[in-house]
């Protein structure tokens, strides 16, 4: 499941863009959810939120959205004030790897890392020199095919314990 999701968030990335979508849609898959809502919910969560590169990176924040599906509180809680601290425990564990890998969740700072540079992805020249370093060829892909075998990881650590 692992190996399928990560090569999933490879070719999504490359092909469709869109870091926070391309997880979730390979998540998705992989995992058997049928939401189109959640899935538009992630478009715009790409690229630091809006492209802006200013936010989570996309990725991260596409795999905390899977983990919320799954986990997440439901409105009966949310009406009633219970907290789940379980989600957001695992949630932290998601973005404890993208610290320790990248050394930020923040998607300027995985930029800087992998590109030696940031993009303003809203300027046309920057966009042009982003795609050119490799942007949607070996970077971002395999930021969102980290993202999503890191999410299944967490999910099957989540599963084993919910066995037991």
């Amino acid at each position: 499941m692992k190996d399928k999701a990560y090569k999933l968030g490879l070719k999504y990335e490359r092909s469709k863009h869109e870091c926070a979508q391309c997880v979730v849609a390979a998540l998705q898959e992989v995992l058997q959810i049928k939401d189109e809502g959640a899935f538009r919910a992630a478009y715009p969560l790409s690229g630091g939120v809006g492209d802006t590169t200013n936010g989570n990176c996309g990725a991260l924040s596409g795999g905390v959205m899977i983990l919320g599906y799954l986990y997440g509180r439901g409105k009966e809680d949310f009406e009633q004030n219970i907290p789940h601290q379980r989600v957001l425990y695992l949630a932290k564990k998601l973005h404890n790897r993208f610290i320790q890998e990248y050394g930020s969740c923040r998607c300027r700072d995985i930029h800087i890392k992998l590109f030696g540079r940031s993009f303003d992805l809203w300027n046309e020249d920057d966009e042009k020199a982003f795609e050119e370093a490799g942007g949607h060829e070996d970077k971002c892909p395999v930021v969102v095919a980290k993202a999503c075998a890191w999410t299944v990881e967490i999910i099957q650590g989540e599963r084993s314990i919910e066995k037991c």
